[in-house]
């Protein structure tokens, strides 16, 4: 951890000194948003130090836009630091982005700390590798950390090519001993182990290519170095606190992905696919599904879109001697209803089953703006199962409330 951190700060210097030196006609913009988020578990934590009842956090992510030569190169910033109360692990910094960025006509030029999502599903986001997930921040893995990148973009008629450099890599966050939403034993940050002898310094590499044909959006990538899912093997210690913990493996990974959305009237389909291949194993998963979109229901300003989705991985379940997969031969339903008011009210709710076992759970995101700066937020996550070696649970006593209130700036 504090090796990736040395590296961030380097990264950010670099940056900023090679901006200072080229920057002449310039626009600036600071923006961001500060923000306090309290939850509360239904039940109490099933497991040894865990938190009870309710665990309050407030956090910041400020931004700041540097523009020059009419918009043709810019620098953003963007950090992020949350304070929790109850979970140490859960109070953490990061650098969302620092980036250099350079457009031209037919590329791009981009250098520094970035984000980078790919994808088209809603319920499971398989495609998505260059960042890592931010799993303190939520168990959804939506939440990322900033990853250092060199990225050329070359933009030609039959599509854009990305070609990426990504030198460090970032472990995964997970919660502390008093955390929630985790499993019965806790995950060491001072105990990870590599296959590459680089370690946390691996060069990855990857390529993506991606282009509209018709009603078809694509998008097809190789992906070579570091997994950021790690293997977790518990470990022995001689602490008087914890006597076994769980250890972080990063293999080395090849990777290849395709995601497709057609947008036909008002359907949306989507499919992503991924082929994963290490020394421990290699796999095939896929998640696919539809969105229907009802315009104007009731004749009101309001949109209301029907999801379904079917997630499917050749590991198939978990057992004795395999870890699985988390979403092996699970089905997804949904709905999201767009008020399209001047507040921009929106709910989603979704559920999820397992066809194997009795696993499910529930999620409801429901957000609004109040005037022009703040917007108030609440989930709710409810999650059961009765397998121990299903992934929920782990966390089937943390069904929780989440509210959450920001302001913009």
């Amino acid at each position: 951890m504090q090796k990736s951190l040395s590296a961030l700060l380097v990264t950010s210097a670099l940056i900023a000194t090679s901006a200072s030196l080229v920057a002449k006609a310039s626009e600036f913009e600071l923006s961001g948003k500060v923000g306090i988020e309290q939850r509360y578990f239904v039940n109490d934590g099933q497991f040894d130090d865990q938190l009870n009842s309710t665990q309050l956090s407030v956090f910041a992510e400020p931004e700041l836009y540097w523009s020059w030569n009419d918009g043709a190169d810019s620098l953003t910033f963007k950090p992020f630091y949350r304070y929790d109360e109850r979970d140490d692990e859960r109070s953490h910094g990061d650098i969302r982005e620092l980036s250099f960025v350079h457009a031209d006509d037919d590329w791009e030029f981009r250098f520094g700390i970035r984000k980078e999502f790919w994808g088209v599903t809603e319920f499971q986001h398989l495609a998505d590798v260059i960042n890592q997930t931010d799993g303190v921040e939520d168990f959804d893995g939506e939440d990322k950390l900033g990853q250092q990148m060199i990225n050329l973009s070359l933009v030609n008629d039959w599509g854009i090519v990305d070609l990426y450099l990504l030198p460090g890599f970032r472990e995964r966050t997970f919660a502390g001993s008093s955390g929630r939403l985790r499993g019965g034993i806790f995950v060491d940050d001072d105990n990870v182990q590599y296959e590459s002898s680089a370690k946390d310094n691996h060069l990855d590499t990857a390529i993506r290519w991606s282009h509209s044909i018709n009603v078809f959006d694509i998008g097809a990538y190789w992906f070579h170095g570091t997994n950021r899912e790690p293997i977790l093997t518990p470990v022995s210690q001689h602490s008087e606190k914890e006597s076994v913990v769980l250890q972080q493996y990063y293999s080395q990974m090849d990777q290849f992905g395709l995601d497709v959305q057609a947008t036909i009237n008002d359907w949306l389909w989507k499919f992503e696919t991924i082929y994963r291949n290490t020394n421990e194993d290699d796999f095939w998963a896929t998640q696919a599904g539809f969105e229907y979109t009802y315009v104007g229901i009731f004749e009101s300003n309001a949109d209301l879109g029907l999801l379904t989705e079917y997630g499917w991985d050749s590991r198939g379940e978990a057992d004795e001697n395999s870890p699985g997969a988390s979403v092996q031969n699970d089905i997804f339903f949904g709905a999201r209803l767009a008020f399209n008011d001047m507040q921009s009210s929106e709910l989603l709710m979704g559920v999820s089953a397992d066809l194997d076992h009795n696993a499910n759970s529930f999620i409801f995101e429901g957000n609004r703006r109040f005037g022009e700066s703040f917007k108030v937020s609440l989930d709710i996550r409810l999650m059961n199962s009765s397998e121990p070696l299903d992934f929920l649970y782990n966390i089937k006593e943390d069904d929780h409330l989440q509210l959450a209130i920001e302001y913009f700036y």
